[in-house]
């Protein structure tokens, strides 16, 4: 998606994004531009023959306010299905988006987003006059809107598009020598330098030069994206001990110096400018400082420290600047999944904690090419028979046990929704997200054909999943767990790709204690026999056993996820 900021010009002027339609322009002075109470950016984003979907911007320029509502018409007989980050209602032609509980606070020069699907026929004329709460807006010009477009500076919008994606030879191997694997050992993967001696290369394997190198000789003629995982923070994963790191929690300077420096030193190299570098930046610690820290249930004093030190926020905020300085890298800061962030009191919060990360040890928001959700967990990207709106005997799907009051029941639902709020906080409005699909398949015999009995709200949400997990805050090593969708382009809305940044194969911990020189501890997540903790409100672990260290090598994983994916192989 397009790193280019909106600019108000001084006209009103009104682009849709991927539909190539446009607002006439209603000519205003620039001269008045400091008086303009507010603005609103309207774009449809994706159009099709009886709907679109649509994204707004929504920018006060007056006082501060602590609710909001926004008024616009349509001129045909659009029709608004469903929402996200706005309460909307719509009578006749009017159409209302008002502010939910979370993010009704706008201050002055504050920017809210929200977003909808609709339907329509004959022609989807856009809007041509908005109102805040009454008055009157300018209609801002916006730009970007995604696609492969680029900018002066030779960066896209989207490093994915038109581009293939790096082969793992080391991954491709591995996936080939299992029976069956060959069907998917072409699959691009990312690469994870998880410790400082995987920058070189560690027992044997291939280092950060030597996959650039082979990225160089896949490349060819065309444009070649290479995933990189960024994930070596002092007192990494304070939650997980599986994948505990190898630095303490007061280790930031060592981080720095011995880990980002020499990635930054590796990538900056004029050998590989061809190619399209996109970073994954330390996957669940921001998250973990929202939900593991202070008088939650989830606490645990691990975080807390992290919390208390600032070392998360100004390791991410380092390595977003070092790396982000270089012209051929995208930065995409991990967000968790909907299973974890999609609740009311993490999503604001989370939002809000990325942009102070962003925006600590010299790096922006420019720094920041977008999100990835889902990085090596399970959500389903789409659960199609069930919705967060429906009810059951007057009951909501949001009280089940499996949602509990979530507001997102998949993934591609909260990575929109998410992309919304982080725009509303201050990251610019062309940020695209990434998906991770490598295990979220939920495949196989079991997966549900439709509904679940309408007995109770329960049994409507659990016979209708197709997420099997026995609780959403299982991670480990997933019993029925499939390959996902497969890498892909642009897929959907806002979302710059779906991706395989977890390799599948790769175990998530051990299900016993091993002894091991790479930092990594046991965590009883990874033991099938283990009956849980407050952050999987105390349910079996689902893990599958005789599982080896985080990283290496699980065969009946493997040959699992491949017998369960959806769509099948």
């Amino acid at each position: 998606m397009s790193r280019t900021k909106s600019a108000l010009l001084g006209a009103l002027v009104l682009l849709a994004g991927a539909s190539g339609t446009a607002v006439a322009a209603v000519p205003a002075d620039p001269a008045g531009i400091a008086a303009i109470p507010c603005t609103v950016d309207y774009k449809v984003q994706n159009q099709w023959d009886t709907g679109f979907t649509a994204a707004v911007t929504v920018t006060n320029n007056s006082a501060a306010k602590t609710s909001w509502a926004v008024k616009w018409a349509y001129a045909g007989n659009q029709k608004v299905t469903s929402g996200w980050n706005a309460k909307i209602s719509q009578s006749g032609t009017a159409v209302t988006a008002a502010n939910e509980t979370y993010n009704g606070t706008l201050a002055t020069g504050g920017s809210v987003s929200f977003g909808f699907n609709a339907s329509y026929s004959g022609t989807n004329a856009l809007p041509t006059s908005f109102t805040l709460d009454g008055v009157t807006c300018n209609v801002d010009d916006g730009s970007g809107g995604g696609g492969g477009g680029s900018d002066p500076s030779g960066r896209v919008d989207n490093p994915y598009a038109g581009a293939k994606v790096y082969v793992n030879p080391e991954w491709s191997a591995k996936a080939a020598a299992e029976t069956g694997g060959s069907r998917i050992s072409n699959q691009p993967t990312g690469v994870w330098l998880d410790r400082i001696a995987a920058i070189n290369g560690a027992s044997g394997s291939m280092g950060l030069r030597a996959h650039l190198d082979a990225a160089l000789a896949q490349k060819g003629s065309g444009e070649e994206v290479v995933q990189l995982v960024v994930y070596d923070l002092p007192g990494r994963d304070c939650a997980a001990l599986a994948s505990n790191g190898e630095l303490g929690p007061t280790e930031i300077d060592k981080y720095k110096t011995q880990f980002i420096d020499p990635i930054a030193a590796i990538l900056s190299d004029s050998k590989y400018a061809s190619l399209r570098i996109v970073t994954t930046i330390e996957i669940d610690s921001l998250p973990n400082l929202v939900t593991n820290t202070g008088s939650r249930a989830t606490a645990t004093p691990q975080c807390d420290t992290m919390l208390a030190n600032g070392n998360y926020v100004k390791g991410v905020g380092y390595a977003l600047a070092k790396l982000g300085a270089i012209p051929n890298v995208y930065n995409y800061l991990d967000a968790g999944h909907h299973g974890w962030i999609g609740w009311d009191d993490n999503f604001g919060a989370s939002a809000t904690l990325f942009k102070q990360a962003a925006t600590s040890e010299g790096a922006t928001v420019d720094d920041v090419a977008g999100f990835i959700t889902n990085t090596a967990n399970y959500s389903a990207l789409k659960e199609n028979n069930f919705t967060i709106n429906d009810t059951v005997n007057g009951t909501s799907v949001r009280q089940s046990k499996w949602v509990d009051w979530n507001r997102y029941v998949d993934e591609l639902s909260f990575a929109q929704g998410f992309r919304n709020q982080l725009v509303s906080v201050g990251f610019n409005s062309g940020i695209g997200m990434l998906i991770d699909t490598s295990r979220n398949g939920w495949g196989g015999t079991t997966r549900p054909t439709g509904p679940g009995a309408t007995t109770s709200v329960d049994t409507y949400v659990d016979g209708g999943r197709y997420d099997r997990r026995i609780h959403v805050g299982n991670w480990c090593n997933q019993a029925g767990a499939g390959l996902g969708e497969r890498p892909q382009a642009s897929p959907a809305t806002g979302i710059d790709a779906y991706v395989w940044m977890k390799p599948p194969g790769e175990s998530d911990g051990s299900s016993s204690a091993i002894a091991n020189d790479e930092g990594k501890g046991f965590d009883r997540m990874c033991d099938p026999t283990y009956t849980g903790n407050p952050r999987n409100n105390n349910n079996m672990s689902g893990a599958l056993p005789n599982a080896p260290l985080s990283g290496h090598w699980f065969s009946a994983q493997f040959q699992q996820l491949m017998t369960n994916a959806y769509p099948p192989l």
